[in-house]
């Protein structure tokens, strides 16, 4: 069940963790602390899924206070690509987000900024949000050359999508902070998010807010800082999704963090 004009979105990227048994339990302790007659219009949450649970979870989360989002999908529409899953397929089970881009996918399957580009694209035309993620290794950070990845990464969205980037959610995901411990320090996080923006206000006319999300491993002990940090729309959420104390502090810390 979305909710109108929320100031923080918080996403949860289970990756490849779950059972029918486990996702059952974790959604359900979830819906338990975050439930739908005590959600505030300021927070909206969604959890995105392995793909073979997309329609059991979208069972779980019908009519509640949680979206679903789906991991990845296809540039094409359908057709001969064995193992793909196309937009078309994750709206058909219910899936309001995906992610692309994800720093795992471009490190592990070679998935370049063009590519990132038409899936955002196959997303955006199937009614799906996308999640485009952007960041920089610890390398890159050393050079002095965050700016410039980031940009470029983000600029191959833009032009292929253009007045539709509107649509999308951005997420500010450094490669070096994710699943390492590590995190961007608030200052470190406010003036990335702060190049993306001037970036898309640049590009188009900005009717809409466009949220730009932190994701490298936000938990529990640092979500209210970094959360609280102007610039911050909210958190993409990978270890800490999978437990649902930490989920829900995280949420709760949202929720209070946007009545400010």
């Amino acid at each position: 069940m979305t909710q109108s004009n929320p100031q923080k979105l918080i996403v949860g990227n289970w990756k490849m963790n779950g059972s029918l048994a486990g996702n059952g339990a974790l959604i359900q302790d979830l819906l338990k602390g975050w439930p739908t007659h005590q959600v505030s219009r300021r927070v909206q949450a969604a959890v995105c899924v392995p793909s073979v649970y997309l329609a059991p979870c979208a069972g779980l989360l019908h009519h509640s206070c949680l979206d679903l989002g789906a991991q990845d999908v296809s540039a094409h529409d359908a057709g001969a690509y064995t193992g793909e899953v196309s937009a078309a397929m994750l709206r058909d089970v219910g899936a309001r987000y995906v992610i692309v881009g994800h720093s795992e996918r471009r490190q592990y399957h070679a998935e370049t900024d063009q590519l990132v580009a038409q899936k955002a694209q196959k997303a955006l035309a199937a009614g799906i949000t996308p999640i485009v993620c952007v960041g920089e290794s610890w390398s890159e950070r050393q050079a002095g050359q965050t700016a410039e990845v980031v940009k470029r990464q983000l600029a191959a969205v833009i032009q292929l999508n253009g007045h539709c980037v509107c649509e999308i959610v951005v997420a500010y995901e450094p490669v070096w902070a994710i699943g390492t411990g590590q995190t961007a320090s608030a200052e470190q996080a406010q003036e990335v998010h702060a190049l993306l923006r001037a970036q898309l206000k640049a590009a188009v006319a900005m009717h809409e807010r466009i949220f730009i999300l932190y994701g490298g491993s936000m938990n529990a002990a640092n979500a209210k800082l970094l959360l609280s940090t102007p610039g911050i729309d909210g958190g993409l959420i990978g270890g800490a999704s999978l437990k649902a104390a930490d989920f829900l502090s995280i949420l709760a810390d949202a929720d209070a963090v946007s009545r400010v």
